[in-house]
Parts: structure tokens; C-alpha cells; sequence
């Protein structure tokens, strides 16, 4: 089934929650929609699902309009962020629920509720209820009244956003292999980078109801369109600085430039933002081309094995992303080193006017 969002338009109360979106799905593809809260991922899940109807624009099914067509005449399943099970029935009766009520003969019900159990690794837990089942366990049963149906588009509204850290990477590692073996349109709203590059597939950044870029995810995180999507694609936000290009040189001012290297030489003369990720920026010189840069010490966050470094100069500031704990003192100077070869290139406007020859990994 290939589904396909024409110039789609979805105002409430004066108020526009969805601008001109067009996005077309493939066949058996994972998708991936990316944005902060409110940037519109769960109103445009809505009107996939046909449980809101466009103000505008057309969403065709397998090349079949069913802009008006309601959820229960679409084959369309969704699991939410809320571990949303029936606390009366067991696991097994809750993931067939919705074969009862299509009236699925009995043996083919035992055998598609066993089938997804297991597939789910839930299938030891068929006699137990809701409220007897650990977190995990209980978004695996909802995910499994979803998957059951063997629905031609099946859409995850943050599904993981409640579990733990060790659940989570477990719950994706186990999406990944499930959707490559099943031929429907999956798509999955995330609020976190990370999370989108972790699931891989496809992925729509959206940005305050409009969609920035949509493709394979890492050529959308490698190959940003724009300013707006570089930094939505990007946990810490990429850091933006203000540059100068001259004929032989960049100049983030008299005191702090370098000399226009291959990757850059293609950049004409005038203003320009740079872009480089804090994963990029280190302690240590990596590359003969690092520019060194003096500055302080804004605040060392330490989260687990990682820590986001804030430092400052006159003219900007930056986020580091180090592996390891890094302990500095607030107003403390120190050295970063930043690559120029690793540098995203933006006109005033916020096109992207160069990518990187060599943009690493994460």
C-alpha cells in the first residue's frame, strides 16, 4: 500500500497546526517523523489515521481518495505513548480485541494472537492482565492489538516515551527487525534526533506544522536542506556561527580566522552562518586543519558516560558532545578545537550552500 498526502491543510480555530504538506510513503517503508513538541506529528498521524479530516489537500491510498473516509473504514492501526490495554481481559484477549470485533473465525484468532505474541516475546504472559505486567510488558500487549490486525499502515505516536533508558534501546532494536518483514507503511513520531537515526529508514522533519525534508534518514541528517533542518536533525542543536568568507580566508573576526581550505574553496565571497555539531568539536586536535579557539567555561553537563560542555567566547557560544565525564570550573579557560573540515555551509538565508565532503558520523 503507498499512501500520499497532497498540500494538506489543517486549521482549528483560526489556529494552523499543519501547512502544505506533501509526503508521499513507499510501500513497506519505515518512516520516521522528527520534530519538537507541537511541530505537528501527532495532528498529521491523525490524518493519516482519518481520525481528523484535512481543511485542505487530498490523502490518497494506494492511489484511492479517502480524504473523508472515516478510521473504521480504513485499515489503520496506532499505539500511543499511554499503556492503552483493557485492564478486564488478559493479554491474550486484549491483542485480539479488535479480531473479535472483525469477526475472525476462532482457530485464525488463537493462531494470530499466538503468532504476534511471540513475535513479541510476550507469549508466556497470555493468561495474565494488564496491571500484573511491568511497563515493557504492557506497551508490548498494545503494540501487539496492533500489529495484529495486519494493518496496511500502522502509526506509533511515541511509543517508548515512558519506558527506561535499557527498555527503549530493546524496543528499537526489536522494530527495526519486525517492519522488515512485514509489508505495510509503519511511521513513528519521535521528539528526539537520536532516536530517529537509531530506527534508520525514512525520515520528515517537521517544524511547526510544516515539513522541512523528508528522505532516508541518514542522507536527511548528513545532508541538511537548511539551517531550521540541520537543527531539528541534531541533539545538541548543531552550533551556528556567523562567518566572513574572503578570497583566502574565513573570519569569524580579526582575531580568529583560517585560511579557505579545499572543502570551503568553492564558497564566494560574503556572509555565510557555519554549522558543526558538538560531537565534532573536541579537546584534542584530530585533524591538521582543527582550528584552536580560546574560551570559557560555561558548564560542564555530566548525563551518564557523556557530557555536553558549554563554553563561550566574545563572539559565540558552543556545545561540545565529549564521551567520558569531563569535570571543568564555571569561568574556566580552556582550548577546543574545532574542524573546518567538518564545517556545514549557510547562506543569510539559511540554505545550505555546502555540505561537508567528509560529515562523519554522529
Amino acid at each position: 500500500m503507498s499512501l500520499i498526502l497532497e498540500n494538506i491543510d489543517h486549521v482549528v480555530n483560526g489556529a494552523t497546526h499543519i501547512e502544505g504538506v506533501n509526503l508521499e510513503l513507499a510501500p513497506g517503508s519505515f518512516n520516521v517523523l522528527l520534530g519538537r513538541t507541537l511541530a505537528g506529528k501527532t495532528t498529521l498521524m491523525r490524518i493519516m489515521a482519518g481520525l481528523d479530516t484535512p481543511t485542505r489537500g487530498r490523502i490518497l491510498m494506494n492511489g484511492e481518495d479517502v480524504t473523508r473516509r472515516s478510521v473504521r473504514r480504513r485499515n489503520v492501526s496506532m499505539v500511543y505513548q499511554q499503556f492503552i490495554n483493557y485492564p478486564s481481559l488478559t493479554v491474550f484477549d486484549n491483542i485480539a480485541s479488535p479480531l473479535k470485533l472483525a469477526r475472525v473465525p476462532k482457530a485464525e484468532i488463537n493462531r494470530r494472537v499466538n503468532e504476534t505474541a511471540e513475535m513479541l516475546h510476550i507469549e508466556h504472559l497470555l493468561d495474565r492482565y494488564p496491571q500484573e505486567l511491568s511497563g515493557g510488558q504492557q506497551q508490548r500487549t498494545a503494540m501487539g492489538r496492533a500489529l495484529v490486525k495486519d494493518a496496511d499502515l500502522i502509526l506509533f505516536d511515541e511509543p517508548l516515551v515512558n519506558l527506561d533508558y535499557k527498555l527503549r534501546e530493546e524496543f528499537r532494536e526489536e522494530l527495526r527487525e519486525l517492519f522488515k518483514t512485514r509489508n505495510c507503511i509503519a511511521v513513528y513520531a519521535t521528539t528526539e534526533p537520536n532516536e530517529a537515526l537509531a530506527l534508520g529508514g525514512y525520515t520528515a522533519v517537521l517544524h511547526e506544522g510544516r515539513l522541512l525534508q523528508y528522505g532516508r534518514t541518514d542522507d536527511v541528517y548528513h545532508r541538511p536542506k537548511d539551517i531550521l533542518s540541520a537543527e531539528m536533525f541534531s541533539e545538541p542543536p548543531i552550533n551556528i556561527l556567523p562567518a566572513m568568507v574572503s578570497g583566502s580566508e574565513v573570519t569569524f573576526d580579526r582575531n580568529i580566522h583560517f585560511p579557505l581550505n579545499q572543502d570551503l574553496g568553492a564558497l564566494a565571497p560574503g556572509q555565510y552562518h557555519f554549522g558543526v555539531r558538538a560531537s565534532h568539536i573536541g579537546l584534542q586536535p584530530q585533524a591538521d586543519d582543527d582550528l584552536e579557539l580560546e574560551v570559557k567555561v560555561d558548564i560542564a553537563e555530566i548525563s551518564g558516560s557523556e557530557t555536553y560542555l558549554h563554553v563561550r567566547n566574545d563572539l559565540f557560544k558552543l556545545v561540545l558532545h565529549l564521551a567520558g565525564i569531563h569535570e571543568f570550573d564555571v569561568d574556566q579557560t580552556i582550548k577546543v578545537y574545532f574542524p573546518t573540515h567538518k564545517i556545514y555551509a549557510f547562506d543569510r538565508s539559511g540554505g545550505v550552500v555546502h555540505i561537508p565532503a567528509r560529515p562523519g558520523v554522529q
